[in-house]
């Protein structure tokens, strides 16, 4: 069937149906329903996926059915609070909003769905460029700086994923090989790739999907980039644009363990996971900007991907289960924290205290996405950590697996210390007196709501086929050596 190809079409087609509207009102509801298309779809393919052949260059194969529903879900509902953030601004001509988010679906859709080296390059770096007109949406002079600071370290990253991807093709060429970036054909040829331009290759990808995942060191742009995007354009990056890149990586580690050196690349994953929690957690403690701390968070959960992807292969299961449950929670924490931060008219914790008494709702949610994000039962990410804790003592890292308990521990202080600055204290007189004050109406409260909804029903009740498309997956990016 075409399905797979309609991911990625079907977007880019209500992208330039967008354009050619002329309603502004109207126009977010072809957002709403281009992703509600897609979004079926995906659960379409999820519950009966289609054959995928090895030349072909897009096609939902198991690491896309895996992720791509989740990706897509978290769409859907952050479209639907775009309707209400997009009628809250009608002076801002929102073409440039509804236009390059629909790329950016399908793009996505192209990235996680692609079986071909270059073909996820392209689709990876269209994200980043997609992005560039939703983060400046504000126009204020913070704004441009962020998005500027995210196109230099974004740009950096592109180089260097792209020189990895000709350094792989060299080795595969080197040999003997195929000398093509199909993953078919690299992990067919993997025995006899060229060691040094294999390892090569692997640094340089490493570092620049690391990029794109915001892992430490390579995490700068995050903080600016979520701290000054709309909070819809925010969910979208930490719960789709990370997880595109994230995969990218499992499947040119997959390569390494055809080639017989998974052990290097599951050791440089470890060390550069544990080291992102470290630097998140630290920066965790001291942050103020509370749209920042969402990044600094993302940050940690990209290091929680790595380092449990560096376990085995229950490690590689419970990194699928945690892109699931890490998605769907920082999108409620983005979509509410967006909420509070119009109404407060103000970014730091010192300046929103008090803030469930003006917005108890949002906060409310706010307040319950950080317990969630922080691994309290009975949401998603405690039974996803859980997993990954497990499989770290169960294959033997023992030492590794306290070092991200400490790190789990400090970010859960530096997360409570928000929770307490919102619920405590008197509102300041600056937020009374706010003048784009916005009502807490359902277009805001409900995609959140239902974002928690599912990150309790995900952890309580794991649907079956999605365990099993996670074991699918897993089987496929552990290719025999």
């Amino acid at each position: 069937g075409m399905k797979h190809l309609c991911l990625v079409f079907l977007p880019f087609a209500g992208a330039v149906f967008s354009l050619l509207w002329r309603g502004n009102r109207s126009r977010p509801w072809i957002m709403v329903l281009t992703s509600a298309i897609h979004a079926a779809l995906c659960f379409w393919m999820l519950l009966e996926p289609p054959t995928v052949h090895d030349n072909q260059y897009i096609g939902f194969d198991s690491v896309a059915r895996a992720v791509l529903p989740c990706v897509s879900l978290l769409f859907l509902l952050v479209s639907f609070y775009g309707v209400s953030y997009l009628n809250i601004h009608p002076d801002r001509p929102n073409r440039v909003f509804v236009a390059p988010m629909l790329c950016i679906l399908g793009l996505l859709s192209a990235g996680h769905q692609a079986r071909h080296l270059g073909i996820l390059w392209i689709a990876t770096e269209g994200v980043t460029l997609g992005a560039i007109p939703l983060l400046h949406f504000a126009k204020t002079a913070r704004a441009y700086e962020a998005t500027w600071k995210y196109l230099l370290v974004g740009g950096t990253g592109i180089v260097l994923s792209l020189l990895g991807s000709f350094c792989m093709g060299y080795a595969s060429l080197h040999s003997g090989g195929h000398g093509d970036l199909f993953f078919a054909s690299l992990i067919e040829d993997g025995p006899s790739l060229t060691r040094p331009w294999l390892l090569t290759s692997w640094v340089l990808i490493l570092v620049g999907y690391g990029t794109k995942m915001g892992l430490a060191p390579m995490h700068t742009w995050k903080p600016d980039t979520y701290g000054e995007a709309p909070g819809v354009v925010g969910a979208i990056l930490a719960g789709g644009v990370t997880t595109v890149a994230f995969t990218a990586l499992l499947r040119v580690r997959a390569v390494l363990i055809a080639s017989g050196v998974g052990s290097i690349a599951d050791r440089s994953l470890m060390a550069i996971g544990l080291f992102s929690m470290l630097v998140a957690a630290l920066f965790l403690l001291g942050t103020r900007d509370f749209k920042r701390i969402l990044a600094y968070s993302s940050v940690e959960h990209m290091g929680i991907l790595g380092f449990a992807v560096a376990l085995g292969p229950l490690g590689m299961w419970a990194s699928f289960f945690h892109v699931w449950s890490n998605a769907l929670t920082k999108g409620a924490l983005f979509l509410s924290a967006s909420t509070i931060r119009r109404n407060a008219g103000a970014r730091t914790i010192d300046d929103t205290s008090g803030m469930t008494l003006l917005t108890p709702r949002s906060s409310l949610l706010f307040v319950t996405g950080l317990f969630a994000i922080t691994a309290f039962p009975p949401f998603a990410p405690f039974f996803s950590e859980i997993t990954i804790l497990h499989s770290a003592f169960g294959s033997g890292h023992g030492r590794a697996a306290t070092g991200f308990l400490v790190c789990l521990f400090l970010a859960f202080l530096g997360m409570s210390r928000v929770v307490f600055a919102i619920i405590d204290g008197r509102p300041k007189s600056s937020a009374r007196t706010t003048k784009n004050k916005t009502p807490e109406g359902l277009g805001v409260l409900i995609p959140p709501l239902m974002l928690i909804l599912m990150s309790l029903w995900l952890g309580l009740f794991t649907p079956e086929v999605l365990k099993l498309a996670w074991t699918e997956a897993v089987v496929y990016l552990n290719p025999s050596p």
